[in-house]
């Protein structure tokens, strides 16, 4: 397997933050929209979906940051369709993770309901409410979040491929305590 090139702390930090938070948001806005009626559960769990949204939506400003001033370690040797396959999902992933909360935070608020970090921050309203838009956008959100959630499995299955079929290091780049 030789040296294994790794990721910064930082970057490492930021991918698995970011790859816990959006599971989580995923898995409770499964469980929010299940919910039948308007209950007070309902409520607080749409409230800690948008707060997630946020919260992912900063961190993928700073990931992106970051990533424009640091070079990502050399990818191993694979052939170069992989190499390109990568290259276009992570390019997707960048876009998907600010996309999903933006659209989350237009359909909120063409629905009429102010976003409000933590409960405490009001976030401005861009879009004011609006019937004949909002179908549209929750459209935009689920699907751009049925998107991700796709390229995300697919991004996790071919690490661990990596990792345990072809034993390349590929996995122990993003990972601190591989070697």
């Amino acid at each position: 397997m030789g040296v294994v090139l790794r990721y910064t702390r930082t970057a490492m930090a930021l991918h698995w933050l970011m790859a816990l938070l959006i599971i989580a948001g995923f898995v409770l806005g499964l469980v929010m929209t299940d919910i039948p009626g308007l209950t007070m559960t309902k409520l607080k769990y749409f409230s800690w979906h948008k707060w997630i949204g946020v919260t992912v939506f900063w961190l993928a400003l700073l990931r992106v940051l970051w990533r424009a001033t640091h070079l990502p370690p050399p990818t191993v040797n694979m052939p170069a369709w992989q190499k390109n396959a990568a290259h276009l999902a992570h390019q997707l992933l960048y876009l998907l993770i600010i996309l999903v909360p933006l659209s989350g935070y237009f359909y909120s608020t063409a629905s009429g309901v102010a976003v409000v970090y933590f409960g405490v921050i009001p976030l401005p309203t861009l879009i004011e409410k609006n019937d004949a838009i909002k179908d549209v956008l929750k459209l935009l959100h689920q699907t751009l979040t049925y998107t991700m959630a796709a390229v995300v499995t697919v991004h996790a299955l071919a690490a661990l491929k990596h990792q345990f079929i072809d034993r390349d290091g590929t996995l122990a780049r993003m990972l601190p305590f591989l070697k």
